[in-house]
């Protein structure tokens, strides 16, 4: 099995780099081999305890790069434009093939194709707020979180 890049976020705030074999969207784990530590033991990753878990291409990224937050008018994404606002604040933008909110999660692809991130497993229960975006830039559909008040 093909070893993929990932960066794991946590709600805490704790963020570990490193690469999986093992990480499906309906397992409640998965293991992660830490860059730092490639020789050591895989670190067991549950997902209750993520905010959301970045597929990347590499793990320097382009610290300036100032990533896109929609598609420009010729682009046509495929699924749903959503834009996800995590109980940290930070707000990623991106098309949605399907998503259920009673799952623990969705993966959404950004909406920049420029960006680092290939995907992102984004973890229901790290969500504060989505909003699907309509074609006119200004519009959207506010999207319920199953059991959180707005």
């Amino acid at each position: 099995m093909e070893r993929i890049k990932v960066v794991v976020r946590y709600i805490n705030g704790k963020m570990l780099k490193g690469s999986t074999i093992d990480f499906f969207p309906n397992k409640d784990r998965f293991h992660v081999t830490p860059t730092d530590k490639p020789h050591d033991k895989p670190i067991v990753v549950i997902i209750d305890e993520l905010k959301a878990v970045f597929v990347v291409r590499d793990f320097r990224g382009t610290p300036h790069y100032v990533e896109r937050k929609g598609h420009l008018e010729d682009e046509k994404p495929y699924g749903l434009l959503l834009e996800v606002t995590f109980t940290d604040g930070e707000v990623l933008v991106g098309s949605c093939t399907s998503f259920d909110l009673k799952r623990q999660g969705f993966f959404l692809s950004p909406a920049d194709p420029k960006s680092n991130n290939l995907r992102v497993f984004v973890v229901c229960s790290a969500l504060k707020r989505i909003r699907q975006l309509l074609p006119k830039a200004a519009d959207y559909i506010e999207i319920p979180i199953p059991g959180r008040k707005k």
